[in-house]
């Protein structure tokens, strides 16, 4: 295993909303040059949960199965106020799930996040399960 690094972040608390931010932009830096492009002039939100209205129309049994969400326009998203929401695009990130994610793998939390940003962008965008792993390598 020579060359390989590991990074081992230790918090004393939960990463913060803003923890989680800052990963996320962090991950631009190293996002497919292919997908890059949807997220122009987008803006990145990290909330604990989506909203219960997002959940029950997605028919999810718990807020912990989505992960994030894409907004490409100016469409309605259940459970938010229009005047909360950006008529652009919007990448939501849920935290919670997102660290409970973290804490079943024990894999690299902003690895975690890029690997599901860029799943939510190329799946919002109609590419294969297969394509999407080429992204995530």
């Amino acid at each position: 295993m020579a060359d390989q690094k590991k990074i081992i972040m230790t918090f004393t608390k939960a990463p913060s909303q803003e923890d989680l931010e800052t990963f996320a932009q962090e991950a631009l830096e190293d996002f497919p040059s292919e997908l890059l492009g949807y997220l122009d002039d987008a803006e990145i939100i990290v909330d604990d949960f989506p909203p219960e209205e997002l959940e029950a129309e997605m028919g999810l049994e718990s807020a912990f199965e989505l992960l994030a969400f894409f907004k490409k326009h100016a469409e309605k998203i259940p459970g938010v106020q229009a005047k909360d929401v950006a008529e652009e695009k919007v990448l939501y990130l849920y935290r919670r799930p997102i660290l409970d994610m973290w804490c079943e793998t024990g894999d690299d939390l902003p690895a975690i996040i890029r690997h599901v940003m860029i799943s939510e962008v190329a799946q919002s965008h109609d590419y294969s399960e297969d394509e999407i792993e080429q992204f995530a390598v």
